[in-house]
Order: C-alpha cells, then sequence, then structure tokens
C-alpha cells in the first residue's frame, strides 16, 4: 500500500509540473546601455523594502493589497537588478571612481493599468565636496501588461541616473526633469 501512495505521488507531482506556466524573467538593466563620458559614479550600496524584496514581481492590487506574481520574475533578486541598473546609466564598469553612492529605496510601485513609482532617498559622497543627501520621487506611466510596467521602471531608473549625475555636477541636489 505505501508503494502505491508513492507512486501515485510521483504520478501526480509529475503531473503537476507538466502542467506549470513557464516563468518569465524581466531585468531592470536598459538594452542599450548608456555611453556618457562624465564622472564614474560608484553605486555601492542599494536597499528596498521588505515587501517587493523577492525573487518575483510584485503588483498592487487596489488600495491595500499586493500581488506576487508567481510566474514574472526578475532576471536576479530586485536589489542586483536595481543596483546593475543604475550602476549602467551611471557610466558601466567602475574603475577608478571616486564617488560613491548609496540609495534606500522608500517605494517601488507597480500598478498595472497605471504606472510605476519609485521614490529613493540617496547620498552621494565625492571628493572635496560635502555629502549630498537627496530625495528622488518618480511616477511613469503604465499599461496593464508587464513589459510595460518594467519598461516604465527602467525609464525612473534612467530619470534617477540623470539625477545624481546632475547633482554630482551642480553640487546639490537636482530634481529630474
Amino acid at each position: 500500500m505505501q508503494r502505491l501512495r508513492n507512486v501515485c505521488g510521483a504520478g501526480l507531482l509529475a503531473l503537476l509540473w507538466g502542467c506549470s506556466t513557464p516563468n518569465n524573467y524581466h531585468t531592470l538593466v536598459p538594452s542599450e546601455p548608456l555611453r556618457d563620458g562624465g564622472q564614474r559614479i560608484q553605486v555601492v550600496r542599494v536597499a528596498v523594502p521588505p515587501q517587493v524584496d523577492r525573487p518575483q514581481l510584485v503588483v498592487r492590487q487596489g488600495q491595500s493589497g499586493l500581488a506576487i506574481l508567481e510566474t514574472e520574475w526578475w532576471g536576479a533578486n530586485l536589489v542586483d537588478e536595481f543596483r546593475s541598473a543604475l550602476q549602467d546609466q551611471l557610466g558601466g564598469p567602475v574603475g577608478s571612481s571616486k564617488a560613491l553612492l548609496r540609495v534606500d529605496v522608500q517605494r517601488f510601485d507597480m500598478v498595472p493599468g497605471r504606472y510605476a513609482s519609485l521614490e529613493a532617498l540617496w547620498r552621494l559622497s565625492q571628493p572635496g565636496r560635502a555629502e549630498l543627501t537627496c530625495r528622488t520621487s518618480l511616477q511613469t506611466p503604465a499599461d496593464n501588461s508587464i513589459a510595460s510596467l518594467v519598461n516604465a521602471h527602467q525609464a525612473n531608473l534612467r530619470k534617477l541616473a540623470e539625477a545624481v549625475r546632475s547633482s554630482a555636477r551642480q553640487g546639490s541636489c537636482s530634481q529630474p526633469a
């Protein structure tokens, strides 16, 4: 009887495995890397809210709900995706960079059919200058598709990188256009 149960259990698992929907993987790193010859800024730390700090994409539902999309995954964990994408926007590989960036993401929301929003508190340290502590709030429209939401977050990261670069040049916080 025990053997029959094991065989049936294995058959059920095989059936469930065969019927499962394949995972889709997404990245925040844009397909076109930034080609900016300006100052390189090294992203040394990124923190994201615990609600979205998972391999699956998380979207808002209604006023207070969250949905974890079990078949929609980031290519890496969200912190690494965010750091890689931002580093890419700030000049690619870092060699002897002296400017250091720390980012504390306060909100990383995706609302299907509406927008992707990003709020971040960030600190930029440059030699010979006082450390800057700045806040950037961004919201980019998106339609109901996952691709649109991810693309909107790519746009948000591009705008965040623009704000960081501009602030590094000016020596004061600047808001993206």
